[in-house]
């Protein structure tokens, strides 16, 4: 779940974008990042720092989009493929390559009872301390050929860190996305069967089960009386979007 460190937290939630996306084009580009390329001493040097303070820090494999556009109800783009270190540097450092976006699928779990489930970021993690839906930047295995499935990538995450699956959840049709600066997050409604209370205890208790869990707890909201500081202004605003 690397996904979801939040914009500056001046960004007015009115000022999000709410957009419907009915069809996904994205295609996979083989051509290396210049970025890391260019900067691999510097990002490699920065990312020894962060491991010395959380050595859970692992610089695996995953997704970045560039050439992003939304028109028509359709987003389309090419994703190329880098490492964990010259992402996390790239956002780090104020996002320095301005061609590139950080657009991944998130589960806006939503229970019976017509409440919202987010995570709370554990502390070994990234983003500690934030809270948003289940949600990870793409990676290799969400490549299908030359293709980028982000509903294979939304349904992992959304196992890896709830243990919920498809058998448990039922997807609605088309996506939100709320497009901030260099991020396109694409909310997509998961409607699960049990109240938010149960379905809640039911996390808690795959949780607790876990060896290194990426959520330390399960934040639920009901109106925006449950709304923290800690959640990203683009998740904000799709909630005030449902919620009304």
């Amino acid at each position: 779940m690397t996904a979801a460190r939040p914009a500056a937290t001046t960004r007015a939630v009115t000022d999000i974008p709410i957009i419907p996306v009915a069809r996904l084009a994205l295609r996979f580009d083989r051509e290396p990042w210049r970025f890391a390329r260019e900067r691999r001493a510097e990002i490699d040097a920065h990312f020894a720092q962060l491991q010395r303070a959380k050595p859970q820090l692992w610089n695996g494999r995953l997704l970045l989009m560039r050439e992003g556009e939304i028109a028509g109800g359709t987003l389309s783009g090419a994703y190329l493929e880098t490492d964990f270190a010259s992402f996390i540097a790239w956002r780090d450092w104020d996002f320095p390559d301005k061609s590139m976006r950080n657009c991944f699928a998130m589960a806006a779990l939503r229970s019976a009872d017509g409440a919202f489930l987010l995570g709370v970021m554990a502390g070994h993690t990234a983003s500690a301390g934030q809270i948003y839906f289940a949600a990870g930047t793409p990676d290799p295995s969400d490549r299908v050929g030359d293709t980028v499935d982000l509903e294979h990538s939304l349904m992992r995450e959304l196992t890896e860190e709830t243990g919920l699956g498809i058998a448990d959840a039922t997807r609605e049709p088309g996506w939100i996305a709320t497009p901030v600066g260099p991020r396109i997050a694409l909310m997509k409604i998961i409607e699960v069967r049990e109240t938010a209370v149960v379905l809640r205890e039911r996390i808690h208790a795959y949780l607790a089960n876990q060896r290194q869990p990426e959520l330390a707890d399960i934040h639920i909201v009901r109106s925006a009386a449950d709304f923290r500081a800690e959640m990203p202004p683009y998740v904000r605003a799709f909630l005030a979007s449902r919620l009304r």
